[in-house]
C-alpha cells in the first residue's frame, strides 16, 4: 500500500532556533522587541493577542445548516460570541495572528470538495460535500474549545460523528490509528507558500488518533458553526473536532483521511515532540515547557484586555467521559 502521506525527513521540519527567530521578527513588527520576548512564559502564550487591534475584519457568513439539537449535547454553557469565534483563529496557513485568517481566508475555494477515505478500510471513498449532506444527520453540539496556548472558548458546532464515517468504510483489523491531512493549495494559502506567513511548519497540516479515540461519540466531523456552514477561517467545509484535545488536533479543510497501522506522523509533534506530543490530551498537572497549562483565558464577551481566567479542567471537562480510553497510560510521559 502506498503512503498516505508525504514522508517527512529531518530537512523537512524548521529548527527551532528559526522558528523562533520568526516568532521574534512578529513580535519586533507589533512593537514588542526584545520586551515581550523577555516576558514570563504564560505571558508569552497570549502577548500576540494582546497587542493586534479591535479591527478585525468581518468574517464571511456561511449558508445556513439543517441539524438538530440532542439535548444531551446542548451544555448550559456561557457561549464565546459568534464574531470572536469565527474572528480569533489559529490557521497559520493564513498567518500567524489570530486575525489573519478571516482576513485573508476568503481566498480558499471550498466549492467543489472532495475527502478521500482510504487506506486499511474494505471499502474506500471519495466523498464530496453533497454526499456528506445525503449520508449524515447534522447536530448542534456545544462544546469546549481549548487551545494549548492556554485561552478556551466555549463553541456551539455543527457536524456528525466521524466514528460513524469510519464504519461506512469498514476498517480492517490492521487499523489502529485515523491519519488526516488538509488541503494544499499553496496559491490560496499564502502561509503554505511563505515560510514566514506560515510560522516555518511543513505543509500540508497532518493529524491523527487512535482509532478507539477516532470512534468515540464525542468526536467529532464538523461542517457548521453558529447554525451555519464553516466560513473559511474556521477550517472550511469540514474539520475535525476532538473536544477533550488542544486545539491543534483539530486539522482544518480536511482533504484525506486514511486508517493505517502505525501512529502518523502530526504537524506540531514533527515541528517541536518535546512540547507537543501525539496525544494533546488536556491536562492542568502537565505544563506546556514554556507556559502552565493550570489555567486558561475564556474568550468570552469582554474587550480584548478583559481577561477571565479559569482553572483548566482534566481533560477539559470531559474526563467522565474519556479518561477510560487512557486507562493505564501515563499521561505525563504520553502527553
Amino acid at each position: 500500500m502506498n503512503a498516505p502521506f508525504n514522508k517527512f525527513t529531518e530537512n523537512d521540519v524548521t529548527p527551532e532556533a528559526i522558528f523562533n527567530a520568526n516568532r521574534r521578527q512578529l513580535l519586533k513588527r507589533l512593537g514588542l522587541g526584545a520586551a515581550a520576548i523577555s516576558l514570563p512564559g504564560m505571558v508569552q502564550a497570549d502577548v500576540l493577542s494582546w497587542f493586534k487591534g479591535n479591527d478585525r475584519p468581518k468574517a464571511p457568513s456561511g449558508k445556513k445548516l439543517a441539524f438538530s439539537q440532542p439535548e444531551q449535547y446542548q451544555a448550559k454553557l456561557t457561549l464565546t460570541p459568534e464574531d470572536k469565534v469565527t474572528g480569533y483563529n489559529n490557521f497559520y496557513e493564513f498567518g500567524l495572528d489570530k486575525a489573519d485568517p478571516a482576513a485573508n481566508a476568503a481566498s480558499l475555494k471550498t466549492d467543489p470538495w472532495k475527502i478521500e477515505i482510504g487506506g486499511e478500510v474494505a471499502r474506500p471513498m471519495t466523498l464530496d460535500m453533497d454526499d456528506i449532506a445525503k449520508r449524515f444527520t447534522f447536530e448542534q453540539r456545544i462544546y469546549r474549545m481549548r487551545c494549548v496556548e492556554a485561552w478556551s472558548m466555549v463553541v456551539p458546532w455543527i457536524g456528525f460523528e466521524l466514528g460513524k464515517l469510519l464504519k461506512a468504510a469498514e476498517p480492517t483489523s490492521n487499523a489502529r490509528y485515523v491519519a488526516f491531512q488538509t488541503v494544499f493549495a499553496p496559491d490560496q494559502m499564502p502561509g503554505q507558500k511563505d515560510r514566514f506567513i506560515g510560522g516555518g511548519l511543513p505543509y500540508p497540516y497532518v493529524e491523527g488518533l487512535r482509532l478507539d479515540e477516532a470512534m468515540h461519540p464525542l468526536t467529532l466531523l464538523t461542517t457548521g458553526v453558529y447554525g451555519k456552514a464553516l466560513p473559511p477561517q474556521n477550517g472550511a467545509p469540514i474539520r475535525l473536532t476532538v473536544p477533550w484535545k488542544y486545539g491543534f488536533k483539530g486539522i482544518k479543510s480536511i482533504v484525506k483521511i486514511m486508517l493505517v497501522k502505525d501512529m502518523p506522523p502530526t504537524t506540531w509533534n514533527l515541528l517541536a515532540p518535546g512540547e507537543y506530543g501525539f496525544y494533546a490530551n488536556v491536562n492542568p498537572h502537565v505544563d506546556h515547557p514554556r507556559w502552565s497549562q493550570a489555567t486558561e483565558r475564556f474568550i468570552g464577551s469582554g474587550g480584548i484586555l478583559d481577561v477571565n481566567r479559569q482553572p483548566t479542567l482534566l481533560f477539559n471537562g470531559y474526563a467522565d467521559r474519556v479518561a477510560s480510553l487512557y486507562k493505564g497510560l501515563d499521561l505525563r510521559e504520553n502527553f
